[in-house]
């Protein structure tokens, strides 16, 4: 099989690369989806890119010298696939922290799939076996109208693939990006259906540690759906984290602290989220460590402007509480606050209704270029798609 690859590899010229070049454009109406690490935080008029996103370190030492092909087992089973070519790789959505986020089509099911593609080798090196395989654990676990599904992931010779449901209508940062502030009504809605996406997994035991508008992918009628467990852990009763993880201008103070920190972080990365959708700003700029954004955190008195609702800003206080133990940290809480009187969390009844302001803005003439946003080929000059369709096509 290896001499194979190589061969198909040296048959690689300008074909292949306008292959690739029409596959990558192909998905700038695509939705970004699925980042474990290399996104970005945005704030409004702040200039240029500022990567933010902390990763945590494996908490076990693991060695290369392993069975590359049981230490995935068994979240990442080995396929036997029917003879043919089944998988076809379409072009890029996104780059992740370890491998690119490919679009994929099955063509035996003549379906359109985001596969997330991992080197082995990289994984290994950057010792997060275990990081990786919780990932597929969690993700088995999580079932629900407003979250972004998991459908199947296995092993080949050299890499894992992890591959979910194809949202093609872009995340809430790209439509945030075009409107930059929503109205009170619209946030409401967001907040309804990422609310009820949190406590769904907080009932499990589940943190996210990654909750942003990247995270947030847009289904095609204009609903929410939170993605990207990568970072996420399942915390049992009473338990605390400690790692620092997340991206820089969601976390809340007692993760940039170190810890010790539980699910009610994840209501504060809530609360920034909608502080932003809201006002078009982020209550505070982004950081390149996590000390010094502690430390503007802790000075930070995030004073929501007088001029939106007193619920609004009732909500807002209680989300963005510093005191993880004082904060509005569960969903029961949440529905209670008078922000939300007379609307209805019942997921049925919130889909029945497309979105309006996400379906206008999806015709925006700037959609695809702000869903694009600065990526290009170049950042997959490492990534071998002819090797890795053989690879996934090997019987």
């Amino acid at each position: 099989m290896g001499g194979d690859i190589s061969r198909k590899s040296q048959k690689r010229g300008a074909a292949a690369e306008r292959r690739f070049s029409v596959g990558f454009l192909s998905i700038m109406r695509d939705s970004i989806t699925h980042r474990l690490g290399h996104s970005a935080v945005f704030s409004a008029g702040c200039g240029p890119l500022v990567p933010q996103v902390l990763l945590p370190p494996g908490d076990k030492a693991q060695t290369t010298e392993v069975d590359l092909n049981s230490v995935f087992l068994p979240e990442f089973p080995h396929r036997t696939f029917p003879e043919g070519e089944r998988h076809k790789i379409l072009g890029f959505i996104a780059k992740g922290s370890y491998g690119p986020i490919v679009r994929v089509k099955d063509n035996f099911k003549d379906q359109v799939f985001a596969v997330k593609v991992l080197p082995k080798s990289e994984i290994i090196k950057n010792k997060v076996v275990d990081q990786i395989r919780e990932e597929v654990i969690i993700q088995r676990q999580l079932e629900h109208p407003f979250i972004h599904s998991l459908l199947d992931s296995w092993q080949t010779q050299r890499h894992l693939f992890i591959m979910c449901s194809h949202c093609s209508h872009g995340d809430l940062h790209t439509y945030w990006s075009l409107k930059s502030q929503f109205e009170e009504k619209e946030v409401r809605l967001f907040a309804t259906e990422l609310g009820s996406a949190l406590g769904f997994i907080h009932d499990l035991g589940i943190m996210h540690r990654d909750v942003k508008m990247e995270n947030v992918l847009v289904s095609d009628r204009g609903h929410l759906r939170l993605s990207d467990f990568g970072l996420s852990r399942r915390l049992k009763r009473g338990g605390r984290a400690f790692t620092i993880c997340g991206t820089m201008q969601y976390m809340a103070p007692e993760v940039l602290s170190g810890g010790p920190y539980s699910h009610a972080a994840d209501w504060w990365s809530l609360g920034i989220l909608m502080f932003a959708l809201v006002t078009g700003k982020f209550p505070v700029p982004a950081e390149l460590d996590h000390i010094a954004m502690l430390s503007k955190v802790r000075n930070c008195h995030y004073v929501i402007p007088e001029s939106y609702s007193s619920t609004l800003i009732l909500l807002l206080t209680e989300l963005l509480c510093k005191s993880p133990a004082h904060r509005l940290r569960n969903l029961e809480s949440f529905q209670m606050q008078p922000f939300f009187r007379g609307f209805s969390f019942d997921p049925l009844i919130l889909q029945k209704t497309p979105t309006d302001i996400i379906l206008q803005l999806r015709g925006h003439p700037d959609w695809t270029v702000k869903a694009r946003r600065g990526l290009s080929l170049e950042d997959f000059n490492n990534f071998d798609c002819e090797e890795v369709s053989l690879e996934m096509n090997v019987l």
